[in-house]
């Protein structure tokens, strides 16, 4: 294993530290490490906390700032942050108009933002709803939860609930919005490679060099199933297609194309991938109105990616090209 870090134990608390300092204009550390907050905090508008295990960056921290988040807690690499990282977050970042818990369906997350927000009504009074994503179509059920998979789509509905908590939208809205974009939000990854934990020091999973594994998640689980290695274009059929036949009829609809990287895919091949998906849902009838493509929701060095497509009404829209200023996304201001 080659990481540039000076150990295991303490690769979090320095990359935070590092994150921190390189974006000072935007968020702030909280002390403790436990969570980052934005800067320029805003009274009077719901406030929008996520996080989960560390190794996807830039997701959450990077998702900090105007427009998205107004708090983030990271836990350790893979593990969810504990319910008092959330909670003291919640305190932090609340400006009164209640709290925004957004939870990938993970059964760690979900257990500790479920637990956190009962706390934060408890011990405050603080009016605390909760939005959980679950795009990924590749399993029904995985090792870490019961249901779909929240992944990169998370990163879509943090963004266009976030533009409209800061035009002043409010809690139970939010909540409605969020899980519109979820229910037309869907994904599914692949990888090449597998990641490699640094307290582990050895790859999560075995794959072959003439392999890949369909539908892997974003800790490194198992996915739908192994297959020889193929190429682009064959992977983003296999892909494309499954997310066409979730949908059912998509002739004339207008979508969000997100090609997403695990960490270890150079931007080269994202682009690649980014070609051969646009082609295969215009032929579908779609109308890719908006695209992003990096690395945005990873898993650590893992080789591969992921493909979201949202499908997107005139206001979802707008929110989407409203401003940003975080540390991964930044348009409009």
């Amino acid at each position: 294993m080659k990481k540039l870090m000076n150990g295991a134990e303490t690769i979090l608390a320095e990359s935070l530290a590092g994150f921190a300092a390189a974006h000072e204009d935007i968020v702030v550390l909280d002390p403790s490490g436990k969570f980052v907050r934005r800067r320029d905090l805003r009274t009077g508008k719901v406030a929008l906390i996520s996080g989960g295990g560390s190794g996807h960056e830039p997701l959450h921290a990077g998702l900090v700032g105007l427009g998205m988040l107004d708090a983030a807690c990271p836990g350790q690499v893979f593990t969810s942050p504990t319910p008092d990282q959330m909670l003291e977050a919640a305190q932090a970042v609340e400006g009164g108009a209640g709290v925004l818990f957004i939870v990938k369906n993970y059964e760690g997350d979900v257990m500790n933002f479920d637990m956190a927000a009962e706390m934060l009504t408890d011990m405050t009074g603080i009016e605390v709803m909760q939005l959980v994503t679950n795009d990924d179509i590749a399993v029904e059920d995985s090792l870490f939860t019961t249901g779909r998979r929240g992944v990169a789509g998370t990163l879509v509905v943090e963004k266009i609930v976030g533009a409209a908590a800061e035009q002043g939208v409010g809690l139970a809205d939010l909540v409605a919005l969020g899980e519109r974009v979820n229910r037309q939000c869907r994904s599914f990854g692949v990888a090449l490679i597998s990641c490699t934990v640094p307290a582990a020091g050895k790859p999560t999973f075995e794959l072959g060099p003439g392999d890949m594994e369909f539908g892997v998640g974003i800790h490194g689980e198992p996915g739908r199933r192994r297959a020889p290695l193929a190429s682009a274009d064959e992977i983003a059929t296999e892909i494309c297609e499954g997310i066409v036949k979730e949908f059912g009829d998509v002739k004339g609809r207008k979508a969000l194309l997100f090609v997403n990287g695990f960490g270890g895919t150079p931007l080269m091949e994202l682009y690649v991938m980014h070609n051969s998906a646009r082609r295969i849902f215009e032929a579908h009838g779609l109308t890719i109105a908006r695209s992003l493509t990096g690395s945005y929701v990873t898993s650590l060095d893992m080789a591969g990616c992921s493909i979201t497509l949202t499908l997107m009404d005139d206001d979802m829209l707008a929110l989407w090209d409203a401003p940003v200023r975080t540390a991964a996304l930044r348009w409009g201001v």
